[in-house]
């Protein structure tokens, strides 16, 4: 297989063009990418171990407009035909930035966290500012957190009381702010002193730059600032209020919707570099007169890391169009968004794992991405409610997707230059166990010549007879939170397989490129099975079910062989200059 061939999967800045979006979005994507790599490999490397704010980078984004362009609603666009908030352009440049390194993306992603809650928000003087200032090349930050409480917003200490002129006082500390050092504008939430229980919530925008906003120091060693700060009897006048009561805490939830969705394309891109380097590393090396990528252990790693990378791409891609086509009367979005936050994220984390088993050594020295990556790549599943949250958060939609019959179609692909309005206006959080599937099965059965999708059809059916005939406790339901870890992840492992598949239909995905992506969730089930089995609370009946599910995956040596060319044609296709 040719080279050219080979790297059509994975993301390659030498061949990169961006064929599905428009030429100004095109242009963009270009120059990002050029501008990293003119930057180069020994710049990058260097300063990422260093606590020197990227200046450089903010003023790129900065000259490009980059942050305007692709973060400004149609609806404060002043009529420029560019600016939008597209999902899937959004997408691809999560995934740029994540290649060239999880600091640089950090600076974008709290950004679109920090106007989550101006876009949500009918304030037209604070969504005005918002815009002026993407038009300047500010950044933003979302001040939800809080050192004693992290992002459990029920318990928040910044207080604001009542100041006898109509406005609010604002006093109190917030912790792990991302861009907290340069924010033009920081989203913050509070609660109201002389207002008990919800109502007395509020989301209002505060200026870093303001005397009465203390910013006391970067809590973690990087380029990217994580900031600690206080604000300090800071006025908050009307129109800085962005939202009150209810609203401000679904203002909060909603744009975590928003936001989570974005780390898994940060994953996947760091775990393509990852890739690149490792196969190039690898093929180039000779051990006992024999290229490392020959010996069998070689093989077995980078054939899995290759099909964990093309699944998680599989999976992003195709609930691209799912959250680019939500609405009130369709909310399956909010499956699969915590689904690419905590699979995705926890996929690139263990590919990159994998990966540092072949790359050995040289994954440790100064010069490789592969150095960088391996030690931040784990905080991405602790991002915007961590894993187990997340996870906890699945089983909400359980019963309906297992059992699903809503006539309901899969979307189109979405590649449009659309504005993706409903994104700001979610409406109310609630109700997640009452939105309604389709039918699961069908995509799983247009595949079913595919040896290890069959299988994992057959472990997927299984999921339904667990919950109808291994009947979970009310304990296990309620209180038995470990339980439950092992009982979400394997019914996670249905809606990411069934978006895999929905997005192999679309690309025409080669059946080994399948099968080989099936092997993995196959051997992922039967671990996951033999897991819940060894839980304290698991009964006999629930043993049993996970000891009749256990299955070894359909092996085919001669597909084998074809994705290993494959994977090793990638040697050399893509090296940081």
């Amino acid at each position: 297989m040719s080279t050219a061939a080979a790297t059509a999967r994975l993301l390659n800045p030498a061949t990169y063009d961006a064929a599905e979006f428009d030429p100004a979005t095109r242009r963009l994507l270009r120059a990002t990418i050029d501008w990293f790599e003119a930057k180069g490999n020994a710049r990058i490397a260097a300063e990422v171990r260093t606590d020197v704010w990227y200046a450089d980078f903010i003023e790129f984004l900065a000259r490009e407009r980059a942050f305007s362009m692709l973060l400004t609603p149609a609806r404060d666009a002043g009529g420029d035909p560019h600016k939008r908030w597209d999902t899937a352009r959004n997408a691809a440049f999560n995934e740029i930035l994540g290649f060239y390194g999880l600091q640089y993306w950090y600076a974008w992603q709290v950004t679109i966290l920090g106007l989550g809650p101006i876009w949500q928000s009918d304030n037209e003087a604070a969504r005005a500012r918002a815009a002026d200032l993407l038009d300047e090349g500010a950044i933003f930050a979302f001040g939800l957190s809080e050192r004693d409480h992290g992002a459990d917003i029920y318990s928040t200490d910044m207080v604001l009381t009542p100041d006898g002129d109509g406005g609010l006082r604002a006093t109190g500390g917030k912790y792990y702010i991302g861009n907290g050092n340069l924010a033009g504008m920081v989203s913050v939430f509070g609660r109201r002193a002389d207002v008990e229980g919800p109502e007395g919530y509020v989301f209002f925008a505060a200026d870093s730059a303001h005397p009465a906003y203390r910013l006391i120091k970067n809590v973690v060693y990087g380029q990217m600032y994580v900031s600690a700060f206080d604000l300090e009897d800071y006025p908050v006048r009307p129109q800085d209020v962005l939202h009150t009561g209810v609203e401000a805490f679904e203002a909060a939830l909603n744009t975590i919707n928003i936001g989570k969705f974005n780390l898994g394309f940060c994953s996947i891109g760091m775990a393509e570099h990852c890739f690149h380097e490792t196969v190039t590393q690898a093929e180039s090396r000779v051990l006992f007169g024999r290229r490392v990528t020959e010996f069998g252990q070689v093989r077995r790693i980078l054939c899995e890391a290759y099909a964990r990378l093309l699944a998680a791409k599989l999976y992003a891609a195709r609930a691209i169009d799912y959250v680019r086509d939500a609405s009130r009367e369709d909310r399956r979005y909010l499956l699969y968004t915590p689904v690419n936050k905590m699979q995705v994220t926890t996929e690139g984390e263990r590919i990159v794992r994998l990966l540092a088993e072949v790359i050995s050594a040289k994954g440790f020295e100064r010069d490789s991405y592969f150095e960088s990556a391996k030690n931040i790549i784990d905080g991405l599943p602790k991002l915007e409610g961590t894993v187990h949250v997340n996870r906890a958060l699945t089983l909400k939609f359980l019963p309906q997707y297992l059992f699903g019959a809503a006539a309901l179609q899969a979307p189109a692909q979405r590649r449009d230059a659309a504005d993706d309005a409903f994104l700001f206006a979610q409406g109310p959080t609630r109700g997640l166990g009452k939105i309604e599937f389709p039918d699961w099965r069908p995509v799983f059965d247009a595949f079913g010549e595919v040896p290890n999708v069959a299988i994992f059809r057959e472990q997927a059916e299984s999921l339904v007879t667990l919950v109808q005939e291994a009947q979970l406790t009310p304990d296990q339901m309620s209180a038995d939170l470990d339980f439950q870890q092992s009982l979400a992840q394997l019914f996670t492992l249905l809606p990411y397989g069934q978006l895999i598949l929905e997005q192999a239909q679309i690309d025409n995905t080669p059946q080994d490129v399948v099968d080989l992506v099936f092997e993995t969730l196959v051997r992922d089930f039967s671990a996951t099975a033999i897991e819940l089995h060894g839980k304290a609370s698991s009964t006999e009946a629930q043993q049993r079910w996970a000891l009749d599910n256990v299955r070894k995956p359909a092996i085919d040596e001669e597909r084998s062989d074809r994705i290993y060319t494959e994977v090793r044609a990638l040697a050399g296709a893509y090296v940081m200059p």
